[in-house]
């Protein structure tokens, strides 16, 4: 059986790559912060999917903890074949009301963890000619608003640049840009957004299988939906200065709460 591993895997939209994953036949490797959370994901998958599910407690700021993750990607005796890049969090203040040890957490999180664990997986891979590095972005990543946008940027460009390095290897990097999805991330970030109604508000499931399924396609960017496939081609030939304005500033307290995976 080919062995999936999946970062943030415990909630929302890591949660479901991780079911849809294991649905499809592949063993998984989950990764997450807390303990109790992995345990009663890993019972669940399990119980539906009859796959092998092991677990790795870790948080992908802790730079010992995200080093432990890289020697399982890597290790030669228990190949991974899909590596899905999912954890992270967002912040709910701009940039002037957030601590600089946020923002470094927020690097460490979205940029460093994914960059670390795509490294030593296209290692592994090439070696054996085979594999997938799923990198999970953001249409966010596509505009100038906030440090949340600019690390999905640098994950967007990261994963076009694997691909085209790729190509020939038997190994593929896709990197999946959702728009806005219904899990608990705007919660735990402290961000209100109503009721996520409307066309614009994508469901976990659906997003998750486009996703896998373009990753297995090899295609390099995936923009689950037609309407966030329309705003990033919009994005995409719209002059900087217009998405360097941004939405109105609005007004937090200086140290909100992070979503963290």
């Amino acid at each position: 059986m080919p062995t999936a591993l999946v970062t943030g895997a415990t909630a929302g939209l890591g949660r479901e790559l991780a079911e849809q994953l294991a649905e499809a036949g592949h063993d998984l490797v989950l990764v997450a912060r807390t303990t109790d959370r992995l345990e009663r994901a890993t019972e669940e998958i399990r119980g539906r999917h009859r796959v092998h599910v092991e677990v790795l407690t870790a948080d992908l700021t802790d730079r010992d903890a995200l080093a432990a993750v890289a020697d399982r990607v890597a290790d030669p005796d228990r190949p991974v074949d899909v590596l899905v890049n999912n954890a992270g969090f967002g912040l709910g203040s701009p940039f002037d009301r957030t601590t600089l040890a946020q923002e470094e957490a927020l690097l460490d999180a979205l940029v460093r963890a994914p960059m670390v664990l795509s490294h030593a997986a296209v290692g592994a891979m090439t070696a054996r000619g085979r594999g997938r590095v799923v990198n999970i972005s953001s249409v966010a990543g596509f505009m100038a608003s906030g440090s949340y946008a600019a690390a999905k940027s640098y994950l967007t460009v990261l994963t076009e640049s694997l691909a085209g390095q790729l190509a020939g290897t038997g190994v593929t990097a896709t990197v999946v840009c959702p728009g806005y999805v219904r899990t608990e991330f705007h919660e735990r970030a402290g961000i209100a957004k109503g009721e996520r109604r409307g066309p614009f508000w994508l469901d976990a499931e659906r997003t998750a299988r486009e996703a896998l399924a373009d990753a297995a396609a090899g295609r390099v960017i995936s923009v689950p939906s037609p309407q966030y496939r329309a705003v990033v081609h919009l994005l995409r030939h719209l002059p900087r200065r217009v998405l360097r304005s941004g939405p109105v500033r609005r007004r937090h307290r200086a140290d909100p709460p992070a979503s963290r995976a």
